[in-house]
């Protein structure tokens, strides 16, 4: 700063200063509910929101959506087209007629990836989680975007985001070109 004796003219130079967090990357959370698409509550939204921008991610937004192939089809489809790096979807994985989150998600893939389903049931089944070690959901690419199925009770959620963590990490950084 430079001050002169009357201080009719100060002049300062303000720097600003900023910090760039690492960031995993961007995520979208697709809730597949019947009842939260009608008005209900949403727990699970939040809570997956929360983990991953606990894992470094910046959340763009969670939608929920019926248990209808179509809407979840357009909700995949909107968040590859939007370029975000991850998304999640929760529910619609088990074994009752509504449950048709993998067939969509398998519509919308590239290329699946087993590994990632494999690891998220065997790591339900350690933990105790008949939803997440019955579940029937997918993982793979599409475009440069993992999408990836979880069951939709809490216990899953938080089980699977713990062992999806470090598998999206690395399919994410290949995917940019960043792990070559």
């Amino acid at each position: 700063m430079r001050s002169n004796a009357n201080l009719s003219c100060v002049s300062a130079t303000v720097m600003t200063m900023e910090i760039d967090a690492p960031v995993a990357g961007r995520a979208l959370v697709v809730v597949v509910d019947d009842r939260t698409a009608h008005g209900g509550v949403d727990s699970l939204g939040p809570l997956v929101t929360e983990l991953l921008n606990e894992a470094g991610f910046l959340v763009d937004a969670s939608v929920t959506v019926q248990a209808e192939e179509v809407e979840i089809r357009n909700a995949l489809n909107t968040a590859v087209i939007g370029g975000v790096d991850l998304v999640i979807s929760v529910g619609g994985t088990g074994m009752s007629p509504r449950d048709i989150t993998p067939e969509a998600t398998t519509q919308v893939l590239d290329r699946e990836l087993p590994g990632i389903t494999e690891a998220l049931r065997a790591s339900g089944r350690v933990a105790g989680s008949l939803d997440a070690g019955l579940s029937r959901g997918v993982a793979g690419i599409s475009g440069s975007t993992l999408v990836v199925n979880l069951p939709g009770t809490r216990a899953s959620v938080r089980d699977g985001m713990a062992t999806l963590g470090p598998l999206a990490s690395k399919v994410i950084g290949e995917l940019s070109g960043l792990d070559e």
